[in-house]
């Protein structure tokens, strides 16, 4: 059993900010487990385009509002407490944070915390062997 405490996190290598987002990471590829999970924030005023062509994500929104925006179809769906989406078709997809959005994260397979956006909002794949 293991138990972590957002604030332990803080200023080590599970804490990754990357100009319109911070997220810290409490399980990792390493941990061995089948998942990542992580706590994200998206810094009001900023738009972030993302596409996760690797990995599945799931996301639950539980702090702040936006717009979330599925780039190949146009659809627009609002973000705000309670909300979740799921990118299972890999889509690729911009949030627009109208105030600090918090969420919470999973995803699979998992990610080992070195991964940031590439040019194209892409996570490489990475294995727990090359964190």
């Amino acid at each position: 059993m293991k138990v972590i405490h957002i604030e332990e996190l803080d200023g080590t290598d599970r804490d990754v900010e990357h100009g319109n987002w911070r997220s810290r990471r409490f399980v990792l590829a390493g941990d061995g487990v089948g998942f990542s999970f992580h706590d994200t924030l998206l810094k009001a005023g900023t738009e972030t385009e993302m596409w996760y062509a690797n990995h599945v994500e799931c996301v639950y929104v539980y702090s702040g509002t936006g717009t979330l925006v599925d780039r190949e179809t146009g659809q627009e769906h609002e973000l705000r407490p309670g909300t979740v989406y799921l990118l299972d078709g890999h889509e690729k997809h911009t949030v627009r944070a109208e105030t600090d959005i918090r969420t919470a994260c999973v995803f699979n397979p998992p990610v080992t915390g070195r991964e940031v956006h590439d040019e194209d909002g892409v996570y490489p794949l990475l294995t727990a062997d090359e964190a």
